[in-house]
């Protein structure tokens, strides 16, 4: 147990060559060490754990080497490298300027300075966190990094370049460190591994680099973390387990269920991941990098900027394809907001759904801009929940039938069968237990009312006559009973199921108020005959879909004017134009002096 040592120092680079993602820097140094041009200071920047230290511990190491390669890498055979190798070198200084920040430690390194080297040919000092030195000892520190001894050299390395002075940045040669990519650090784990025999998924490894954030040692912290949690088996779902992400499938699941407009199922989902512990703002960034990687997997040029495994990429590129640019576009913008307005929300939660609401409604916003007359889109509400109707109360005259509870959930049809002389089912006073279906089949009544009565107006339960049961003789009838809150929702679906060019039918139907009369007759009342017989083009299709989705072949739909409404003339900006200067002299001879016209 003693002598184990952590994958960020077992497998820490000893050459420029095994840098990951580092290429162009280490070989500028390289190319520098081999024309021998080199600098008296350098300052390496960059986020934490992507190589600045190491690489300056190499480079200490090779300028050292008494018989350098070809190629600007160290031999490892000399005594300078063996020494550098075993730790005992004389020629390479380290200080952490975060506990040496003052200026006697500056002071004493100046002392330091000033002794040639006793084997090797340079005397190299690394800096580590530099940015955290004082001013004074920034101060103290310009003389001598500004002309040093020739046989010394720096090195800086900082994550906060900001921080430091201007004068010294003027000093030094400035090198900056990039984040590594998901890629090269996948290759790298791999790597470690296999010398370690452990057997690894490629999307846990993915999902290892993305979690280090472009850090290598990050990486390699968490990849002993899970290693010893799996024993070896490093698999994705004990990734996710083991560091407490949501998985891909949560993003592909309630996108899925966004574009089918299913806010139950978005609802339910959100329920889920939220008593898993997981913070809502958490899960609107995932949601967030989701849209934004389905964005780029729209387009073949754009997909290498999607940083996940294979399969991952192919699940993104299949639902990416379902999805409109547009709809991705405002979805993006509409969690954005999200994550703006989260900190100062007092109902978090409430701000998600209704985000959340948001997006599924933009499917019903019109694809085609054009008819809408070049101004914003179209925009109508999809039915957000399906209505739960209510059991009606029953009367003393005649039964009525039972409501329908989900009319979202596909329901077994129920047929009447109407013989010559028989009119309705009659209903037991002590019914035996029965199945479900059974059950089903005999709620459903169809009565006739005495003369000059009808239905209760309280229930909104649409009931049938004899007149209407006895349509067909021999034949069968669906006359499924439905209710107002039903039959609003079906007539909402149809209006947004209406193509773009019958635009102005699906406005005016979104406007009316159907409601329930005698025999099953759905009746609308409309402001005057040319809108009757405008919308009489789609009567036939809207009847069809009523009496399928409802499930009742006796549905009729009446278009009924309604009287009461003042109509109005339609005058053209000529005609007023005329009145205006009939009513007033000025405005006459206003139009005839300055000859104004009409555009």
């Amino acid at each position: 147990m003693s002598d184990y040592i952590v994958s960020a120092r077992k497998y820490r680079p000893a050459t420029f060559d095994a840098v990951v993602g580092q290429s162009a820097l280490t070989t500028t140094l390289k190319n520098a060490i081999k024309a021998g041009k080199l600098a008296h200071a350098y300052l390496f920047c960059g986020p934490r754990g992507v190589g600045k230290t190491t690489s300056a511990r190499i480079f200490a190491k090779t300028i050292n080497c008494l018989s350098p390669g070809q190629d600007g890498e160290a031999c490892d055979k000399c005594e300078s490298c063996m020494a550098f190798n075993e730790g005992r070198s004389l020629n390479i200084h380290e200080l952490d300027a975060a506990s040496n920040n003052s200026v006697d430690d500056i002071r004493t390194l100046i002392e330091q300075v000033q002794i040639p080297p006793q084997a090797g040919r340079y005397k190299v000092f690394i800096i580590d966190e530099v940015h955290m030195l004082s001013a004074a000892a920034f101060n103290a520190f310009l003389k001598t990094l500004e002309e040093p001894p020739a046989h010394a050299i720096f090195i800086l390395a900082t994550t906060e370049k900001h921080k430091i002075l201007p004068t010294i940045l003027s000093r030094c040669q400035i090198y900056d460190f990039n984040r590594m990519e998901v890629e090269d650090i996948v290759g790298h784990l791999k790597c470690v591994a296999e010398r370690e025999g452990y057997a690894c998924e490629d999307e846990a490894l993915n999902v290892i680099a993305q979690k280090a954030d472009g850090g290598m040692r990050d990486a390699l912290s968490i990849f002993d973390q899970i290693a010893s949690y799996t024993q070896g088996n490093i698999t994705y779902s004990k990734v996710i387990e083991n560091l407490n992400i949501l998985d891909y499938d949560y993003y592909f699941n309630i996108t899925d269920s966004l574009l089918k407009c299913d806010v139950t199922q978005v609802m339910l989902t959100l329920n889920d991941i939220l008593c898993r512990g997981f913070e809502a703002n958490h899960f609107m960034g995932g949601l967030s990098s989701h849209f934004r990687n389905l964005l780029v997997s729209r387009d073949a040029q754009t997909l290498p900027l999607l940083e996940v495994a294979q399969s991952v990429q192919q699940r993104y590129q299949e639902q990416a394809m379902r999805c409109s640019t547009k709809f991705i576009y405002r979805a993006l913008k509409l969690c954005n907001n999200c994550d703006i307005n989260y900190r100062t929300a007092r109902n978090k939660r409430l701000l998600v759904e209704i985000t959340l609401i948001e997006v599924a409604q933009l499917m019903s916003e019109n694809a085609d801009d054009s008819a809408s007359g070049g101004r914003s889109p179209i925009r109508r509400l999809l039915p957000i929940f399906a209505p739960v109707a209510t059991p009606a109360a029953t009367t003393p005259h005649h039964p009525t039938a039972t409501v329908r509870q989900t009319p979202t959930i596909p329901l077994p049809r129920t047929t009447v069968t109407t013989p010559k002389t028989t009119v309705g089912v009659a209903v037991q006073a002590n019914p035996a237990p029965q199945s479900a279906l059974s059950r089903r089949l005999n709620t459903i009544s169809i009565s006739t009312p005495p003369k000059g009565q009808t239905a209760a107006s309280g229930t909104h339960i649409a009931t049938a006559t004899a007149a209407n049961a006895s349509t067909t003789s021999l034949g069968t009838t669906l006359a499924e009973p439905f209710n107002e809150d039903e039959l609003r929702y079906y007539w909402l679906r149809f209006v947004n199921e209406l193509p773009p060019e019958q635009s102005a039918e699906a406005g005016r139907l979104q406007m009316l108020k159907p409601q329930i009369m005698d025999n099953f007759v759905v009746e609308v009342s409309v402001d005057n005959e040319r809108v009757a017989k405008h919308l009489g083009t789609i009567k036939e299709n809207l009847t069809g879909f009523l009496r399928e989705a409802l499930h009742n072949s006796l549905l009729t739909i009446k278009f009924k004017v309604n009287e009461n409404v003042e109509t109005h003339n339609y005058r053209s900006p000529r005609e007023i134009l005329q009145d205006m200067c009939k009513a007033n002299k000025a405005v006459a001879l206003l139009v005839e002096k300055l000859k104004l016209q009409l555009a």
